[in-house]
This record gives structure tokens, C-alpha cells and sequence, in this order.
């Protein structure tokens, strides 16, 4: 059965983004992004991955699910299509006129995420991504069997939660790896106990 990662950047503070959703605070340089790039080829834009020579054949996943307002940052670029090299799937239930269509474009729909990533979970293939953002991630808290997360060397001190708050429901994780590098980043991924 496929796998739902949620790999997300986030602050010592448990915010995604800031609270108008940006996300610049975030170190872009440093020694953490290649060895990142070369785990998580499949993570980076495909235009920028062209454009860098970074190979994403080989990556582990090969589908992507985004919140509107986590995709809106690129389409606010000019940027319809972010990982045309995956399967897109963008969850909004008040968006749906505003998206772009084609099929080079994300399949946008108001459908239940939860079916969603169910249905997806039975299907052959590589990895699902969690890309973002803090109420999709709420939503599939209990489908979610790995957690990539980039933790970087910053406060927010408000914004967008790597989790919404939401009711008492302890779920636990085992940690696979950490790698803590001089950029003051540290990658841990966790999965499902």
C-alpha cells in the first residue's frame, strides 16, 4: 500500500508560513539544500528542477495533494502547473471556478481528501506528498504515515500551523532519521507507530 507523506518546512515555533502565508523567512541557502535536493528530487518545482539538472526520475513519490492557498503562491507567479512530473490534486471547496484547466494543470476538486487519499493508497505506484498546508494536513492527520519535516532555525511567532488545533487525539511516531546540518536545519522524518 502507497504511502501519505507529509514533508513540509516548518519554524522552531510550529508554523508552515507566516501569517499571510510566507514562507521567505526560511534559510534557501546552506548546506541542508543539496543534500535535500538529492533525497527529495521529486519535491522541487519541475521548472526549477529543468532548469538546475536535478534528475527526478527516482524519486519516491509520484503524486502531490496541495491546499488552494498553498498552490494560490504559485499561481500568484504565473506558475499554474508546479510539479508537472506528478500527479496533482489541489483540495478547495471555494476556489474551484478560479482554477486553471488542461491537463498539464492540477486536477482541482471539493472532494472529501480523505476518500481521496484512501482511494489513492489502493492504487499501484510510489509515494503520495503532503504538500501543504496546515488545515489539509489537519484534515488527513489520520491517514498520514510519514512526517519529512525541515525544521529551520527561525520564530514566527504567528501564521500558518504545521497542524491546525483541533481535539485531543494522540497519535505517535517513530523517528527514522535526523540529520542536523550547520545551517542550523534539521531534517527529521518520523513514521507512523
Amino acid at each position: 500500500m502507497r504511502e501519505l507523506t507529509y514533508y513540509v518546512a516548518v519554524s522552531l515555533d510550529g508554523f508552515i508560513a507566516g501569517p499571510e502565508g510566507q514562507f521567505d523567512a526560511f534559510p534557501v541557502e546552506g548546506d541542508h539544500m543539496q543534500a535535500i535536493t538529492e533525497r527529495f528530487p521529486d519535491t522541487v518545482p519541475t521548472d526549477y528542477a529543468s532548469s538546475a539538472g536535478i534528475d527526478q526520475s527516482g524519486g519516491r513519490f509520484d503524486t502531490v495533494l496541495m491546499g488552494w492557498n498553498t498552490y494560490a503562491v504559485g499561481l500568484a507567479v504565473g506558475v499554474a502547473s508546479p510539479y508537472r512530473h506528478l500527479e496533482q490534486i489541489v483540495f478547495t471547496r471555494t476556489h474551484l471556478d478560479e482554477a486553471p484547466g488542461g491537463d498539464e494543470h492540477p486536477l482541482v476538486t471539493g472532494a472529501d481528501p480523505v476518500e481521496v487519499v484512501r482511494e489513492l493508497k489502493q492504487r499501484e505506484g510510489r509515494g503520495i506528498w503532503l504538500c501543504g498546508g496546515g488545515r489539509l494536513a489537519t484534515a488527513l492527520a489520520g491517514e498520514i504515515d510519514r512526517l519529512v519535516l525541515k525544521r529551520n532555525p527561525v520564530l514566527l511567532g504567528a501564521g500558518i500551523p504545521l497542524f491546525e488545533p483541533g481535539t485531543y487525539d494522540p497519535r505517535h511516531f517513530d523517528v527514522v532519521s535526523t540529520t542536523a546540518f550547520e545551517s542550523g536545519v534539521v531534517l527529521g522524518e518520523y513514521v507512523r507507530r
